[in-house]
Order: C-alpha cells, then structure tokens, then sequence
C-alpha cells in the first residue's frame, strides 16, 4: 500500500498538467531541455509536439528510459519508429509507467505533413490504466499539433492532446487531461537553439518550460532547463556520431529529488521524396 501510495503522489506532481496521468513527454534531449519541446524536429516528436514529425526526411527508431531512484515503480520507458513517405510521414510510438502494482500505457500513431512554412500532424493514442485491485481502464485520444517556421531563426509550435474530451470506459467516467501548449523557440546561431513554452490544462494553472541548448563542433550538445509550476531543474547532454544519437539529461525537483533519463535513435538510410 505504501509503494502505491508513493506511486499516486508521482502520477500527481512529476506533472501538474495531468489529471490522471504521469509526464508522457519522453526523449532526453527534451529532458535536458526541461520539456520545453513544442518547436523540436527530430526522432522524439512523436511523444512530444507530433507535428515535429512532419519534417523528418529519414527513418529512425529510438528508445529511452527514465530513471527515478527515490520512488518504486515511478520508471517511464518510450520507444519510436519514424517513417516518411512520399505522401506524409508517419511515426509510432509505444511508452509505460510503473511496475505490476500500478502501469499506465500508451501506444501512439501519428501522421503528419509539411504545406509550406507549416508541419501539421494528428496523433491517436490507446491509453491503458492499471491498478492491482481495481481493474484496467482504457481510452482512445486524439491529439493535433503544428509547428511553422517563421524565419530561419524563429518558429513557434502548437499542440492540443485529447481534443475529442476523451473519457475512460470504466464506471468512473473520468476525464482523459485536455492540454493546450504553445511554445516559441529561437536560434540565433547554427549551434544555439533557445526555447520556452507555456502549457494550460483545463483544470490546473498554467505550466512554464524553457530549454537552452548549445552546440560543440556539431557532434556534442549541452543543455539546460527550467520548469515552474512545479520548479524543477534541469541538465543535459547529447553525442551525435553519425547516424546515431546518444542523449542524457538529468532533473532534480524538490519533492521527488533526482531522475536520470538516457535516449538513443538511430537514423536509417535516407528516403528521397518526390
């Protein structure tokens, strides 16, 4: 009983925005950038902004796992498969919480497309809730997302989750969390990238993110990060070697101490489109 208690209080506080859920956002570089990743292009964005995905032009597969040492059964683990196409890009995504006393899954399928300065995506999601004792809980989500490139230096992004108002199909009825964010982000140079967000769920205050990331002879990148509401601090850094990346980032908030998050995606032969 005291594990799932310890459990709930994570499900609660690692996010605030999350009425039923933990924090889904998953890739370390997005990790170190404090979640701050509603403008990010790369092999994550399918548990991120889906629109991300939009403007991959090479398959990838990744998986990552997040570490939380402090708290039994609070480990998250994600995995993604991109794919573009000629017509639209596509990207799968599989992600799990907890342990056999509690678990909460996700598996995700989004499509996405880039009509001019603009990445459009729709993303659904089959969530699975378990609790020993009480029974699984399952619902389907759908979420949309953009992203537009305003200049070479400035893009803004935009992403709804469970825009349908999504209810579990327990007896309880209750509500999938319905999430507005919208974040800016800025590259003033090849190797700095500045990014900041705000999220709103339609029951809790507003969230604030922002991420800095620095490049270093365009294969090792270092990042930082912030959040309030709740405050949180975070590190990050990344290696790039050809077509694989290896990515670390750290956190630490108050009440749940430090967590240790590792990522790693490998880019496939390039697809032309024509």
């Amino acid at each position: 009983m005291k594990n799932f208690v310890i459990v709930l209080i994570y499900a609660f506080t690692t996010h605030l925005g999350y009425t039923q859920s933990v924090n889904t956002l998953m890739g370390a570089r997005q990790a170190g950038l404090g979640y701050a990743s509603a403008t990010l292009t790369d092999d994550w964005s399918i548990h991120n902004n889906p629109a991300g995905i939009s403007s991959l032009k090479q398959r990838s597969v990744g998986f990552a796992y997040d570490l939380t040492p402090g708290i039994a059964g609070g480990n998250r683990v994600a995995a993604s498969l991109n794919t573009p196409t000629k017509w639209f890009n596509s990207g799968v995504g599989f992600f799990r919480f907890g342990d056999a006393l509690y678990s909460e899954s996700r598996i995700s399928i989004a499509v996405g497309n880039k009509i001019g300065i603009s990445s459009l995506s729709l993303r659904g999601n089959y969530n699975q809730y378990r609790a020993d004792g009480f029974g699984t809980s399952t619902a389907f989500s759908l979420d949309i997302g953009s992203i537009t490139q305003l200049t070479q230096q400035i893009s803004v992004g935009l992403y709804i989750t469970n825009i349908t108002q999504a209810s579990f199909t327990s007896s309880s009825g209750e509500r999938l969390p319905t999430r507005l964010v919208a974040g800016f982000g800025y590259t003033p140079s090849e190797k700095i990238l500045i990014t900041t967000e705000i999220e709103k769920d339609l029951d809790f205050p507003i969230m604030w993110r922002t991420g800095f990331e620095m490049g270093i002879y365009k294969s090792v990148f270092f990042r930082t990060g912030y959040n309030l509401n709740p405050n949180a601090g975070f590190f990050g850094f990344g290696i790039k070697k050809k077509n694989l990346k290896i990515d670390y980032a750290l956190r630490y908030q108050n009440l749940l101490g430090v967590s240790h998050q590792a990522s790693a995606s490998y880019t496939l032969p390039e697809v032309k489109k024509k």
